[in-house]
């Protein structure tokens, strides 16, 4: 009751003008930066992270700004589901998976659904991991802080094991893709030791690595409409796409079809954003990878599947919440953006940590509050505006492919500022592109990039402190369970395959 008490306390204080206001135009400016490719909350809260000085002169303490910053990353979050479905760029890293779906949806003349779709579970998402967030938040971080090495690196494993079916029933061929991933993972300076590796030609840029948002928009831009343009898949269903009130209203009807990718989701995302080094991304494409796997029909999926939408959608939102539990709860950031406004805290004079709830209670209790405040708002615009985001698709492919390529460098350029990576993008473009003639599948190669980084230094870390003993990742309470499932899960299709080699040969 006391939690609730101060909860309902915190939600006031939120309601409060100046703070509603700081979270509408927080939540716009979030959409916007979420759904412009390159940009991402990281960048939204960053080059923004200056301008809440002004806001804190006007109001006086840390609340307010804090409130304005986490509704830029609840916009953010709901904002790159836009241009992965419209444009099938992703906006951001974390909307890489909703292009598996929501790009195919909007190609049948169905955007609307997808979006629905998208701004539906993203709610839910948001909605279950608030709830949880408020429920259990010391609990929950103990459970993170039981999470070590071995234990981030069983869970890598077990979201490889999601997606070893991605591809299709070519087992071989998304191997190999998986393959091509971990490879490029591996370029730049090595974690551990410091060396150089994989510096192709001695080129210089390759040393920071090929950078997982060159490599989603390369793939899912310039390689998408060099496809759309090779087989003119861009047809009228799309340009006369309906953009009426009946059919936004008939696309949330069909949402409840979108229950179990929702479900898995919201309770997956928010377990993967409470672990620090892991965040929104890992969690939305290992939703996608369960959702598929546990699907009733799981060959919909990758041709326009509404739970291929949901499930991403409700996990990057959940897992945005979640990891802002281990930076409130321990001061240990469990994302780049929520590292950005750890920052912000630390400038405001507040010391984020186990205390921060005991000495703090005016301004953790209104924060917490404002992401049920930003929840709804963004759910409202996002629903609001669908025609307008519609009416991009009934422009003709030959202005939106010009656009598509223009976003698609200018996007990579506002990230990084480097046009080394422009000029990789658009290779990378090319190469998915080829990829895609010979019939090998892209999904696998990107989520083996986002994972990679992740995986390898805990692999490693792990086998140094057992002394290159493997029994780690099975003999622990946690990590042990995980690594047998995974393993299980990663010869399923194996089995599958002799399966049915051996009922050809008989």
């Amino acid at each position: 009751m006391d939690v609730i008490a101060a909860l309902m306390s915190g939600i006031l204080v939120a309601l409060e003008p100046i703070n509603l206001g700081l979270a509408i135009v927080g939540v716009i400016v979030g959409l916007f930066v979420g759904a412009m490719p390159g940009l991402g909350s990281v960048n939204g809260v960053a080059i923004l992270l200056p301008f809440t000085f002004v806001i804190q002169g006007f109001t006086g303490g840390a609340t307010s700004p804090m409130i304005f910053l986490a509704s830029i990353y609840y916009g953010a979050m709901y904002g790159g589901a836009i241009s992965s479905i419209t444009l099938g760029i992703p906006g951001a890293s974390t909307a890489v998976a909703t292009t598996f779906d929501g790009r195919p949806l909007a190609l049948a003349g169905k955007a609307h659904v997808a979006l629905v779709a998208a701004a539906l579970a993203s709610f839910a998402g948001g909605t279950v991991s608030n709830v949880m967030f408020t429920a259990f938040a010391p609990l929950l971080a103990a459970v993170a802080l039981s999470f070590g090495d071995p234990e981030v690196f069983a869970l890598m494993l077990l979201a490889f094991a999601t997606f070893v079916g991605l591809g299709g029933d070519d087992i071989p061929k998304t191997i190999f893709s998986i393959c091509i991933g971990l490879v490029l993972a591996t370029v730049g300076f090595d974690v551990v030791s410091g060396e150089p590796r994989l510096i192709f030609f001695d080129i210089t840029g390759f040393s920071h690595g090929i950078r997982f948002l060159v490599l989603a928009i390369g793939v899912y831009g310039i390689g998408e409409m060099l496809w759309t343009i090779n087989t003119s898949r861009y047809g009228s269903s799309m340009s006369n796409v309906d953009v009426t009130a009946r059919a936004v209203i008939d696309a949330i009807k069909q949402f409840r079809h979108a229950w179990r990718g929702t479900v898995i989701g919201s309770l997956l995302g928010f377990f993967v954003g409470i672990l620090p080094a892991a965040g929104a991304t890992p969690g939305s494409l290992m939703a996608y990878g369960v959702a598929k796997l546990t699907s009733r029909n799981p060959g919909e999926y990758g041709k326009g599947s509404i739970d291929g939408v949901a499930a991403p959608e409700a996990a990057n939102n959940s897992a945005s919440t979640g990891a802002m539990l281990p930076m409130m709860t321990l001061g240990i950031p469990g994302s780049p953006t929520t590292a950005v406004l750890l920052a912000g805290m630390v400038i405001w004079g507040l010391q984020p940590g186990p205390l921060l709830f005991t000495n703090q209670p005016d301004f953790v209790w209104p924060l917490i509050g404002s992401f049920y405040i930003s929840n709804v708002i963004a759910v409202l615009i996002n629903l609001a505006f669908i025609p307008v985001f519609l009416w991009m698709l009934r422009m003709p492919f030959t202005i939106l492919a010009p656009l598509i390529f223009v976003l698609s460098l200018v996007g990579t350029y506002a990230a990084y500022q480097d046009m080394f990576d422009v000029w990789l993008m658009v290779l990378v473009g090319f190469g998915a592109f080829f990829l895609r003639l010979l019939d090998y599948p892209v999904a696998p190669a990107v989520l083996a990039i986002v994972l990679g980084p992740i995986a390898e230094p805990k692999l490693r870390q792990s086998l140094l402190f057992s002394d290159g003993d493997f029994m780690i990742f099975f003999n622990r309470p946690i990590a042990g369970p995980i690594t047998v499932i995974a393993i299980v899960l990663i010869l399923l299709p194996l089995f599958k395959l002799i399966r049915d080699k051996m009922r050809q040969t008989a």
